[in-house]
C-alpha cells in the first residue's frame, strides 16, 4: 500500500543504493500546486509500485516554476522493473491534469559522502540542490571535487542554518548533486549574501572549489520546499 510521508527523506539510510533527481518546468505557482495535487492523486490511487522503491518526494521550487523529484531506490534493477511496469501510466494521468509539463532530465546518483555541521534533530524547512557537471566521465574527479568542497566547509566558520550536505555522484561519472538541508530559506539566502569566509566566499579553500579543473557548470543552485512525499506502508 501507499501512504503519505510525514517527514523528509533520509539520504543516509543504509538500504538506499541509488537516489534519482529530476526537474520539471511547469511555469507558474498555480501549475506547481496543480501538478503536486495530480501527482498525489496518481500515486495514492494505486498500490505501491515496487518493493525496490523506498521513497518518493516532490519539492516546489522557490522560483514558482519548477518541481524537483527525489526518489530512493534499492538498486537500478528495481527502477528498470518499475519503469517497465507502470511509470508511463502515472505520468499520463499527471500530463492530462497539467498539460505541457517540460521534463528537464533525470540524474541517477548514489550517495558518496555526507557532512552534518548543524545541530542534530533540527527539522529542515528548505532544501537546496547544487548541480555540478564536468567535461566527461571521471569518478576520481567527482570524488576529488567533493573532497575539495568538504575541506572548504571544514575550514569555514559555522554557517547558521546549514544542517547537512549530502554529496551524490552520478552513475555516469559526469555530475554531482549536492542535496543540502537548511533550517530556513532565509538562512541560505543570508549565507550566499554574507561577506567574509562563509560558504562560497573568497577564502583560499573556496577559491579551489571555484577553480576546480574540468568543471563545465560550476554549480547551479536551486532552492526548494518539500511539497509531497509517499512511502510504502
Amino acid at each position: 500500500m501507499t501512504q503519505r510521508a510525514t517527514t523528509h527523506p533520509d539520504p543516509t539510510r543504509s538500504d538506499v543504493g541509488l537516489a534519482f533527481f529530476s526537474t520539471w518546468h511547469v511555469g507558474t505557482p498555480e501549475r506547481q500546486r496543480t501538478a503536486v495535487d495530480a501527482i498525489a492523486a496518481a500515486w495514492e490511487s494505486r498500490p505501491w509500485p515496487h518493493e525496490g522503491l523506498l521513497s518518493y518526494h516532490v519539492y516546489e521550487g522557490e522560483d514558482g516554476a519548477t518541481l524537483m523529484h527525489h526518489s530512493q531506490w534499492r538498486d537500478d534493477e528495481a527502477y528498470q522493473d518499475f519503469f517497465a511496469r507502470g511509470r508511463d501510466e502515472r505520468n499520463a494521468e499527471i500530463d492530462a491534469a497539467v498539460p505541457g509539463v517540460e521534463r528537464l532530465g533525470l540524474t541517477k546518483t548514489f550517495l558518496h559522502e555526507s557532512v552534518r555541521p548543524g545541530p542534530a534533530g533540527t527539522v529542515p524547512e528548505a532544501f537546496v540542490t547544487v548541480d555540478v557537471s564536468f567535461e566527461g566521465p571521471d569518478a576520481d574527479r567527482q570524488r576529488a571535487w567533493v573532497r575539495t568542497v568538504t575541506d572548504a566547509i571544514a575550514a569555514s566558520p559555522a554557517v547558521p542554518g546549514l544542517l547537512a550536505a549530502h554529496f551524490h555522484l552520478s552513475t555516469d561519472g559526469t555530475r554531482i548533486v549536492n542535496y543540502a538541508e537548511w533550517e530556513t530559506a532565509a538562512d541560505h539566502a543570508r549565507a550566499l549574501a554574507s561577506p567574509g569566509e562563509g560558504i562560497g566566499t573568497l577564502s583560499e579553500e573556496w577559491r579551489r572549489v571555484r577553480d576546480f579543473p574540468g568543471t563545465l557548470e560550476a554549480g547551479r543552485v536551486r532552492r526548494y520546499r518539500r511539497a509531497y512525499g509517499v512511502v510504502p506502508e
